[in-house]
Parts: C-alpha cells; sequence; structure tokens
C-alpha cells in the first residue's frame, strides 16, 4: 500500500556518505526531504543533485534537511559525487544514502518487496521507480509525496515554493492560491469563519465570492 500524506514517515538505519544515521533522529525538530534515485552515474539525477546543492542554502534558511538516496553503495556516490561537481558546477553538500540491499528502497514502497539482487547487476530500468520526493515536517509526517518518471527531470524550485506554502499555512489560518509565491496574497482557511476572521484581520478582506476571502500574506 502507498503511504498517503500525514502518514508517519518509516525510520530506518542507513549508511551515508557523511556517516551512519537513523533517519528520525538526523531529523530532528527540522523538516526533512528524502529524494531518491534510480541509480549512480545517471544523467538526469546528475543535473538534479547539482540543482539541489545550488539550492541548499535556501532549504536551510526554512530548517529543511535534504538527503539523497540511490541503490548503489555509498562507496560509488563519492565518485558520482565528483562527475557532479564537475559538470553542474556545484559540490554534493548534502548525506546521500547508500541502499545496495533495497532496503529503504523496498520500506518506502518505491520497489517491490520481491525485488532483489546485487545493485551493481540491476539497471535504472530496474529501478524506475525510485524516483521520488518526499518532504517530511517536524512531526515525521509526509507534508508532499512526488513521483517522477525516468526521463523528467524534477523542480525543485516547486518544492521549495510548497514547502513555503506548508510552512505558512502550518502557521496561520491560510490557504495559499494557484501559483502562490512568498509574499503575495492569500486565502483565510475555511475552517476559519468571518466573525472569528474578522478578529484575525480587523482591516478587512476581499471577498469576490462568500467563500473565497483574499488577505495579505501574515508576517
Amino acid at each position: 500500500m502507498a503511504f498517503r500524506i500525514g502518514d508517519t514517515a518509516p525510520d530506518f538505519q542507513a549508511e551515508t556518505t557523511q556517516g551512519p544515521i537513523r533517519f528520525h533522529d538526523w531529523l530532528g525538530d527540522s523538516w526533512g526531504i528524502l529524494f531518491s534515485h534510480p541509480k549512480d552515474f545517471t544523467p538526469v539525477c546528475t543535473t538534479e543533485l547539482g540543482y539541489m546543492a545550488k539550492l541548499k542554502p535556501e532549504f536551510d534558511k526554512r530548517n529543511v534537511k535534504i538527503i539523497g538516496l540511490s541503490v548503489d553503495p555509498v562507496d560509488r556516490h563519492d565518485g558520482w559525487a565528483k562527475d557532479i561537481a564537475e559538470t553542474q558546477g556545484t559540490a554534493v553538500n548534502f548525506p546521500m544514502i547508500g541502499d545496495p540491499d533495497l532496503a529503504i528502497s523496498k520500506l518506502y514502497h518505491m520497489l517491490p518487496a520481491e525485488a532483489h539482487g546485487d545493485p551493481a547487476k540491476r539497471t535504472a530500468a530496474d529501478n524506475q521507480t525510485v524516483r521520488n520526493v518526499f518532504v517530511i515536517g517536524p512531526d515525521k509526517k509526509f507534508k508532499l509525496i512526488l513521483i517522477y518518471p525516468m526521463t523528467t527531470g524534477r523542480n525543485f524550485d516547486e518544492v521549495l515554493r510548497v514547502v513555503d506554502s506548508m510552512q505558512l499555512t502550518a502557521k496561520h489560518k491560510v490557504a495559499t492560491p494557484v501559483n502562490w509565491k512568498q509574499g503575495e496574497d492569500v486565502i483565510i482557511a475555511g475552517s476559519v469563519n468571518d466573525e472569528d476572521a474578522k478578529k484575525i484581520y480587523p482591516n478587512g478582506w476581499k471577498a469576490p465570492r462568500p467563500y473565497l476571502r483574499i488577505v495579505p500574506q501574515p508576517k
């Protein structure tokens, strides 16, 4: 059964390029992004890892930890990281999990339970379902789950935008409209009635429809 938003992200122990971790302890009180790759030395993922390294300072500002996963062992990740630095212009600056026994890929339902075999002999096509993005909150619950096809690079600017929305809406009783970006108007949540909304927003709001109450983004 696939995970749903609101489910608890499974805990695990793993070897990474920055040493062994227990996932929940590593997350601590931070948000987290776990994004996975079907195999080392694959072209689309090479571009993704480089871009995520460039974005890491923005995620750091938002108290979001980044961690990657590939089914290959950690020692192969080190060689891949050199290629990424040379071709993408940014060195990988976050840990990469080695998953040679496919245990974490199976735990997170990215590969079927019956998947097996030496990762060196498995092709990217064998592991093509390992193309996920999981955003996990400080409560260790899934906040966003994305699954991409092999040939389509992931949009991590969009993931950053969604993190901004989720962190804002976790703090304030608002929702964000289509294509919302940081600093733009938001919508008063449907769970807030007009009487309570007047207390929160004494200056009122724009309402092209009674159910569509628009206010400036809360600070």
